[in-house]
């Protein structure tokens, strides 16, 4: 009986990989199609356009790197932040302290993701070097993650806990996550997140505190200012300096 329900599900898989192939196939036969029905004035046009759409693109990539996108940088202190968010519609700021060991964690991530995505500025900023900013952007856990866009604070990830509460997930989840805040040009689905490493066969979020060495490895800054009664917004919010 169960090698008979094997016996199904098999042909059922092929069955879907025949279909797929079978659309592939037909959506190159239109193109190739369109492409022998064009005449040389045709051809050449379309060659025009994709060489100017390939100059724009390489244009568009020097620009950014000429801003420092590109690599993952530390800025000195807390007054190099506002040129560096004014000149970059899109920017990843790392909140960091050397004693938290999840930041070192971040780093190994963000330093991949910068190389992979020009279109967003990545920069890491130590919290013991920036008291102002870090009390205008109500910033209490390290690590956290500032996302600005078009000079406005669009969100906030703020330990690992959007990033499934654990030190090993990949930089994939990362990546998603920052696609869900548009802060990068994200070509996966957002509807749900990579899978995570089923080696543990845990969930995406899971409840308990991760720690390393018996110690927890998110901080908490110490404030002397009162706490916040109003919800700190983390969706749109404006940036405080322009």
């Amino acid at each position: 009986m169960a090698s008979q329900s094997m016996e199904i599900m098999a042909k059922a898989l092929e069955q879907q990989v025949l279909q797929s192939a079978r659309m592939v196939e037909e959506q190159l036969d239109a193109e190739l199609g369109k492409l022998e029905r064009m005449d040389d004035d045709e051809m050449e046009k379309l060659k025009e356009r994709r060489m100017e759409a390939l100059k724009k693109s390489q244009k568009q990539k020097q620009e950014w790197l000429g801003k420092g996108h590109g690599e993952y940088k530390e800025i000195p202190s807390e007054k190099d932040f506002f040129p560096e968010v004014k000149e970059s519609n899109r920017v990843v700021c790392h909140f960091y302290r050397d004693s938290t060991f999840r930041c070192k964690i971040l780093d190994k991530h963000l330093s991949v993701l910068a190389k992979k995505h020009l279109e967003t500025k990545f920069i890491k900023l130590n919290v013991d070097k920036a008291p102002f900013l870090t009390d205008r952007l109500r910033i209490k856990v390290i690590p956290t993650l500032a996302l600005v866009k078009d000079g406005k604070t669009k969100d906030y990830i703020v330990g690992f806990t959007d990033l499934g509460n654990t030190d090993e997930f990949p930089t994939e989840v990362l990546e998603w996550r920052l696609g869900c805040s548009d802060i990068i040009n994200y070509s996966g689905n957002l509807m749900e997140p990579p899978t995570l490493t089923q080696k543990s066969g845990s969930k995406f979020i899971k409840v308990e505190k991760k720690t390393i060495r018996g110690e927890d490895t998110t901080q908490t800054l110490k404030t002397t200012r009162r706490p916040c009664l109003r919800r700190r917004r983390t969706i749109s919010s404006p940036l405080l300096f322009r």
